[in-house]
């Protein structure tokens, strides 16, 4: 069988010219070199490492799933709801998923691209005698062309994007630490309420006795009205500061249904049976700053920020060098399918073509802008490293202090106590007069709901103790971290 062909092609010297260059140059990528800066972190923490804190190694497993630390079974069924249907953390789920196809694209780039394409055409041409003429064409062909990425511009990318996909990943464990922290935070707000809620309410009704003993003394001419007044507005004092606790309880639950992915109000009927604050565990091991750092998701989305905006660098200056791009098509022309195959004409070209931006002006300063940009990637990771190191001291002394404070607190409010029950059997003995009484009851309603908060407090800090040091995103299995981070392109 016999074909017309038609065929293009390029001296051979142009070829053995396009693979000698892609020989000499294949492996070569423009650009800096990543190297992963070292963070300059103290060999201790600052702070005093007391009340139970210690320099041991952290527990992996532990600091993992730290909130079963606090032994509540209702708040280790609440972080399980927030893991599974809260929206921001679903969000950095789609991140990752956005990122991992941005990577697929971006090595996309390495691969030759195939287009097919076909066309008819019909044609009518009319005449003077009447008589005229039609006919019809078709064409059909495919082409390919590839980029050589001699001087790995394509490379350099793939290599922004595989740090962006392990930056998005990073993210997403970072979302996931403040979410358990968050979750936690808002649980110990709720048990804090409802102990003040307590507290407030007991305080109450020892005040409306006392309020109903004064009275019966007014009746008796052992009283004056000026005790009457002074036991009813600390009565209606007490009673005003209820509505306030009341609203900062529902506004908790209401937050924390949010964080669920819930509706507000949805979790009241699960919590409005009163439990205590949960406990902290006695011993917490805090290990050194350079563990927190290597753990810290936000430290290490920072790095691989940086990754990332150094392969752009190489991305920008390939545009310096000249792009070499293989080109070829084939293809089929007839005026009808029926015709026989030796009268179908056939066509093929194909060829190597160069293209050098040279005198584009904005080459050089888009460098500069990708390199100002790498700048500030470094120092917004200097910037994570310090932030990190400053949660962890804050969480520390707060943690430590507050203990402290907890225990000046709890014999304050142990003497109120006394003091109190002092006042009023002296001033049933009429020993003393009412404003001993008074000044009793404020102090130990006072006291005790400093106290609550305080208990509320310490759970608090060793929470974001917990979360400044890293802890809850490992267990979780959220998303793979990014199997091809190392590999060779």
């Amino acid at each position: 069988m016999s074909a017309l062909w038609k065929i293009s092609v390029r001296r051979r010297t142009a070829w053995s010219s396009a693979v000698c260059a892609v020989v000499m140059l294949a492996g070569c990528r423009v650009g800096p070199d990543y190297v992963q800066p070292e963070a300059a972190v103290p060999a201790a923490w600052n702070s005093r490492l007391v009340s139970g804190l210690t320099a041991e190694p952290t527990d992996s497993e532990l600091l993992a799933s730290w909130w079963t630390t606090l032994s509540d079974p209702v708040l280790s069924d609440l972080i399980d709801q927030a893991v599974a249907g809260n929206l921001d953390l679903a969000t950095a789920r789609s991140r990752v998923r956005q990122a991992r196809a941005q990577r697929a694209v971006a090595k996309g780039g390495l691969l030759p691209g195939f287009d097919a394409g076909a066309s008819a055409t019909s044609s009518r041409t009319g005449r003077r005698n009447g008589l005229d003429s039609s006919g019809q064409a078709y064409s059909s062909d495919l082409s390919a062309g590839w980029d050589l990425d001699i001087f790995g511009g394509t490379r350099r990318s793939i290599e922004a994007s595989t740090a962006d996909l392990e930056a998005s990943e990073e993210n997403l464990r970072d979302v996931l630490i403040s979410l358990l922290a968050e979750t936690a935070l808002n649980y110990v707000d709720v048990r804090t309420y409802q102990a003040r809620i307590a507290a407030a309410e007991a305080s109450l009704k020892t005040q409306e006795e006392t309020y109903q003993l004064v009275l019966w003394r007014l009746e008796g001419g052992l009283d004056d009205e000026l005790a009457a007044q002074q036991a009813k507005y600390n009565l209606e004092n007490t009673r005003s500061q209820l509505p306030g606790l009341r609203t900062g309880l529902r506004e908790a639950m209401n937050r924390l249904a949010v964080l669920l992915g819930k509706t507000p109000g949805s979790l009241d009927a699960g919590l409005d049976k009163p439990e205590p604050v949960p406990v902290p565990p006695q011993e917490i091991a805090v290990g050194v700053p350079a563990d927190a750092v290597r753990r810290r998701p936000d430290v290490r989305q920072a790095e691989r920020n940086l990754a990332a905006e150094t392969a752009r660098v190489g991305v920008a200056t390939a545009d310096l060098y000249p792009r070499l791009r293989l080109n070829g098509s084939i293809g089929i022309e007839t005026l009808s399918f029926r015709e026989p195959a030796s009268s179908r004409t056939w066509t093929a070209s194909g060829g190597p073509s160069l293209s050098w931006a040279i005198f584009d002006p904005t080459v050089r300063p888009s460098i500069q802008v990708r390199s100002a940009v790498q700048e500030q990637a470094l120092i917004q990771y200097e910037a994570a490293v310090l932030t990190s190191l400053e949660e962890v001291e804050n969480a520390l002394v707060a943690y430590v202090e507050e203990q402290q404070r907890r225990e000046n607190l709890r014999e304050a409010a142990k003497a109120a106590q006394t003091a109190a029950e002092l006042a009023q059997y002296e001033y049933q003995a009429g020993l003393t007069d009412f404003s001993d009484v008074l000044d009793a009851e404020r102090s130990l309603l006072s006291f005790q709901d400093q106290l609550q908060q305080s208990d509320g407090a310490v759970t608090s800090n060793v929470i974001r103790l917990y979360q400044a040091l890293g802890g809850g995103w490992t267990s979780m299995a959220t998303v793979p971290v990014a199997a091809e981070t190392a590999e060779q392109l």
